[in-house]
């Protein structure tokens, strides 16, 4: 299997290069190669898959997370091109509180959008966008600027982000707004929130960055998330969770429920 080959490429190409009490272990993408050699492993024909199924979509082996303190995760960074390094950092969970109330929306998505949209990723990028679902959440008027933005930034290399909206406040102020959008059983991940913060750094510097992560939850619902960075680390500022619904299934007695919350 090819999750299995992974794993024993990425533990090898980590302990090649760990000492005891590193914090950081670097590594370049031709580390790859070496440890498939080494392995007598079969190359994988896109090597970059091997990084990005790490990074964003499978655990680390057991034998590198066991390294990890109480509260701590190893994380794959990017370093530049094709550098990389496993950094040990505080860990964020970036997961819906199931005893969260919810609020329901009057869904407003277009009915050959919810046919036709390909992913989950690409029906909640759209979910958010005819819903206005971001506007709601941070109670600024926000316009979608771009979707899978590529871009380079510095220190980092190449980078992509779902989409990015710009914002608007009522004294006039303007934000950026970087989305990240998980459905089914993907996680959503520090790393890419990280991203983000540094993509809107480098390319809207004089806007205020709100990075936003959006979920899928299994029920239907919309968990949303919001995060700022201080010295330390990155912290969730605010989740609402949110479900499409049409006129008859929002009744006068949820309107007014709502009416009393904070």
């Amino acid at each position: 299997m090819a999750s299995n080959r992974y794993s024993k490429l990425i533990e090898k190409i980590f302990f090649d290069n760990y000492k005891k009490g590193n914090r950081r272990v670097e590594f370049v993408r031709s580390d790859i190669e070496k440890a498939a050699k080494a392995l007598k492993i079969d190359l994988p024909k896109n090597l970059g898959d091997v990084i990005y199924s790490f990074r964003f979509r499978t655990e680390l082996p057991s034998k590198i997370v066991q390294l990890a303190g109480k509260d701590e995760e190893w994380l794959i960074k990017l370093t530049g091109r094709s550098t990389y390094c496993f950094s040990l950092e505080q860990k964020l969970e970036i997961v819906p509180n199931r005893h969260l109330a919810h609020s329901k929306i009057l869904d407003s998505t277009p009915g050959v959008i919810n046919k036709y949209s390909l992913s989950d990723e690409q029906a909640l990028l759209a979910i958010l966008r005819y819903n206005r679902l971001l506007d709601i959440f941070l109670g600024i008027t926000c316009y979608s600027l771009q979707n899978h933005l590529r871009t380079t930034v510095p220190d980092l290399g190449q980078v992509e982000t779902d989409e990015i909206y710009i914002g608007l406040d009522k004294r006039g102020v303007h934000y950026v707004i970087p989305v990240q959008a998980k459905g089914g059983n993907d996680k959503q991940g520090k790393v890419q929130i990280e991203q983000d913060i540094e993509l809107c750094k480098s390319k809207f510097p004089n806007l205020i960055c709100i990075p936003v992560a959006a979920q899928f939850m299994q029920d239907g619902k919309i968990a949303l998330f919001s995060f700022e960075q201080d010295k330390a680390s990155i912290k969730i500022t605010s989740e609402r969770h949110y479900k499409l619904v049409d006129s008859n299934n929002l009744s006068d007695d949820e309107l007014e429920n709502y009416k009393k919350r904070k």
